[in-house]
C-alpha cells in the first residue's frame, strides 16, 4: 500500500467516525478520490500539486462525465487536502484548487392546482388509499426527503403536530403537520390493525391486503407519480417535486429564506436559495408597476 493509498483510508475512516457521514458519501468519495489517485499516479502526498490536478480535471472534462459530477471530484480533492493540512502532511493547498462554476440549477415545479388536485386522488375508503393520501399530505406539509418519510416511526403526536426527523448527516430537525395532514394521519393509522413500527408501511395487492413491511422510497416514488398521473398532470411527477412546492410555497407566503433552509434540513443557505428567483414577489410588483407605461 502506497502513502497516498494509506492516507485515503485514514480520511475515509476521518469521514465516518469523526465526520459522521453517511455510508453513501464515504462511498462516493472512497470513488472519486480512488480514481484520482490511480489516474495522477500519485504515490505520496507531495505529489499532490498543481499540475497533476490541473492535468486531472483535463481528463475529466474531455471524458463523457457530467459537469456536475466533474464538481463532486473537485470537492472531494479539496476537502482531502484540507484534511491532510489539519494533520501537517505536506501537500497542495486546498485553496489552490477552485470549484467550477457550476450552472444555475433549473428547478421543477408543479403547478399549486395541479398539485391540490393531486392530494385529492386516492381512494379514502381503503387502507391503501388512506395511506398515499396520508403519504401527499404529510410530503407537502413537511418537506421530507423520501428516505426521511420512509424512516419516521408509527407514534406520532399529532396533537403537537410536529415531527422529529432524523436526516442527512444524522442531523435532527423538527418539522410540522398541517391540519390535512393531522386528519389523513389519524384516519389512516385508526384502520391500521398491524403491529408494524413504521409511519408508512407496504401491503400486498389482495382484496384484502397484508403487510409486507416497512414502504420503500421507490414505492414511494411509484405512488406519487400514479397520483399525478390520475390527476393528469402532463409530466413524471417525484417525491422530490413536492418538496420544492413545500419550499416556493413558504417563500411566496412570507417566510425568510432561514427558516425554510432549517424545515428543510439544507446545511448551507446557498442550497436554499436556488428557490430565490421562483418567489421574488418585489421583482413582479416592479414589473407591473413599471412595465409598458408608454403602450
Amino acid at each position: 500500500m502506497t502513502e497516498a493509498e494509506k492516507l485515503l483510508e485514514d480520511y475515509l475512516n476521518y469521514l465516518e467516525i469523526e465526520k459522521n457521514r453517511s455510508v453513501k458519501t464515504s462511498e462516493n468519495y472512497k470513488r472519486y478520490l480512488k480514481h484520482f489517485i490511480k489516474t495522477a499516479k500519485i504515490q505520496r502526498a507531495k505529489d499532490i500539486t498543481n499540475e497533476t490536478v490541473k492535468k486531472f480535471r483535463l481528463e475529466l472534462a474531455r471524458a463523457p462525465i457530467k459537469k456536475i459530477t466533474q464538481s463532486y471530484y473537485v470537492i472531494a480533492i479539496r476537502n482531502f487536502l484540507k484534511y491532510l493540512a489539519k494533520n501537517d502532511i505536506e501537500s497542495l493547498s486546498a485553496d489552490k484548487v477552485e470549484l467550477p462554476k457550476a450552472p444555475a440549477r433549473q428547478i421543477e415545479m408543479i403547478d399549486y392546482r395541479d398539485l391540490e388536485r393531486m392530494l385529492e386522488m386516492p381512494d379514502r375508503g381503503t387502507l391503501r388509499g388512506k395511506r398515499d393520501k396520508a403519504i401527499l399530505e404529510v410530503l407537502f406539509s413537511t418537506g421530507l426527503r423520501v428516505s426521511e418519510l420512509c424512516s419516521l416511526d408509527r407514534y406520532v403526536n399529532l396533537e403537537r403536530g410536529e415531527i422529529t426527523v432524523r436526516g442527512k448527516g444524522d442531523k435532527l430537525r423538527v418539522v410540522f403537520l398541517s391540519d390535512g395532514a393531522k386528519e389523513a394521519l389519524k384516519n389512516y393509522l385508526e384502520k391500521r390493525r398491524d403491529a408494524e413500527e413504521w409511519l408508512f408501511i407496504s401491503y400486498t395487492k389482495a382484496k384484502n391486503p397484508k403487510v409486507i413491511g416497512k414502504i420503500i422510497p421507490r414505492a414511494v416514488q411509484r405512488l406519487v407519480d400514479f397520483y399525478g398521473k390520475k390527476a393528469g398532470i402532463g409530466k413524471k411527477i417525484h417525491p422530490h417535486l413536492i418538496r420544492h412546492s413545500f419550499a416556493t410555497d413558504l417563500l411566496i407566503n412570507g417566510a425568510d429564506m432561514r427558516s425554510v433552509q432549517e424545515m428543510l434540513g439544507h446545511t448551507n443557505i446557498a442550497t436554499t436559495q436556488i428557490y430565490t428567483h421562483l418567489t421574488n414577489k418585489e421583482l413582479k410588483e416592479v414589473h407591473k408597476a413599471f412595465h409598458g407605461k408608454r403602450r
